[in-house]
């Protein structure tokens, strides 16, 4: 099979994995109130199911990665969505919160061997000029998510309960164990990484930094959008229909703008591309303060924020890839594991926030919070630049 077959047999169902992670992901964001309401917790317990994923992908992804590090890629895949798969329908069962808690760090696990192994395989079956938009491709799975994933999940949610729309996850997420082990090649590895691999990449101040753009750009997107859901019920009167209409043109936006994003990457760069990406976000996200607004707006405004938003992660990975291609695998890993952090830290200072200052105060304050990507961003390049020995960033 060459390159050329391989990537276009491997790629589509890359994607499609990596839709079963964002549903399972991302859905709780639509079915928070359900899962509040049904086991007598407050909104900003049930808000910590995504910060113990997050804080679950972001410790587990990079450390089982690099354990798993000597083994064919495909091996390591099938086995993370294994995990995937049985955490979902262990939450469906679950009889308490600790018991769901748990079942989200699996899920964290199992989705920590798939998602940035999947992009390492994309990368290495792409022709060079074209890997960016090979990314997209693989992380349209994500986005889609976004589209049709978390809003079902949430219309499931409201409509037969919140372990209905856990136990569909699990289900549907069996059958990639086999197709992963039947489609992606045999014996395909990428250059091993090890636990020194990873230590050395995280007292690097140069990866760290790249690193840390990453946490720094998802992180004020949660702090709204973790809440979105009591937000547009008290600000707009949004019910079941409301919330799911939105998400769903949340997700459109998504699906525009990691399409976008990849081939803006491939024409102007990873660091431009970001750049572009993060003074827009701090623009738009102050707006949510402002609500309620004219329903067209209200829409309007979430198709942008989520298309410049999801338009991240293609030029970051391509970005981390040639920043020390000879770590690539264990970059991947811990940028996977970043975007839950960020997730999981703007979860918490949205909780913050909320208790503190009230829903109005969300969207002022992830907009600030972006002034701080931009910062680090302009500071990794930099350090890139130092390191690179013809003084051009990598």
């Amino acid at each position: 099979m060459t390159q050329q077959t391989a990537s276009t047999a491997v790629i589509p169902l890359l994607s499609a994995a990596n839709f079963m992670i964002g549903m399972g992901a991302f859905m709780v964001i639509g079915a928070l109130t359900p899962v509040a309401q049904d086991l007598a917790i407050a909104p900003e317990v049930a808000g910590r199911l995504m910060i113990f994923y997050a804080m679950g992908y972001a410790i587990l992804s990079p450390l089982l990665v690099a354990l798993t590090g000597a083994m064919g890629r495909r091996r390591v895949m099938a086995l993370g969505m294994a995990a995937f798969a049985l955490a979902n329908l262990i939450a469906a069962l679950a009889p308490d919160p600790a018991t769901l808690f748990a079942s989200r760090i699996l899920a964290a696990a199992g989705a920590g061997l798939v998602t940035p192994v999947a992009a390492g395989v994309a990368a290495l079956l792409s022709a060079p000029e074209r890997c960016a938009s090979t990314l997209a491709a693989v992380f349209f799975g994500l986005t889609l998510a976004q589209v049709a994933g978390v809003p079902a999940g949430g219309f499931i949610a409201y409509t037969f309960g919140w372990r209905s729309a856990f136990a569909l996850v699990g289900l549907l997420s069996l059958p990639f164990v086999l197709l992963i082990w039947l489609r992606v090649p045999a014996g395909l590895h990428l250059p091993p990484v090890s636990l020194g691999d990873l230590g050395r990449t995280l007292v690097s101040p140069r990866h760290l930094t790249a690193l840390l753009f990453t946490c720094c750009f998802v992180g004020p997107t949660y702090i709204v959008y973790t809440y979105i859901s009591p937000l547009l019920e008290t600000r707009m009167g949004f019910g079941r229909d409301g919330i799911t209409l939105y998400l769903l043109s949340c997700g459109a936006g998504a699906v525009i703008g990691n399409l976008i994003g990849g081939r803006l990457t491939d024409r102007i760069g990873p660091a431009r591309t970001l750049a572009l990406l993060a003074v827009v976000q701090c623009g738009l996200l102050p707006v949510f303060s402002f609500l309620p607004l004219p329903v067209w707006l209200l829409f309007a405004l979430g198709f942008t924020w989520s298309a410049f938003g999801w338009s991240f992660n293609a030029p970051q990975q391509l970005r981390l890839i040639t920043l020390d291609p000879g770590r690539a695998s264990v970059l991947l890993a811990l940028n996977a594991g970043a975007i839950y952090i960020g997730s999981a830290a703007g979860a918490s200072v949205g909780a913050g926030v909320l208790a503190a200052w009230g829903l109005d105060s969300l969207g002022l304050a992830a907009g600030a919070s972006l002034l701080i990507a931009i910062a680090v961003l302009a500071l990794g390049e930099s350090l890139a630049r130092r390191a690179a020995p013809d003084g051009f960033s990598r």
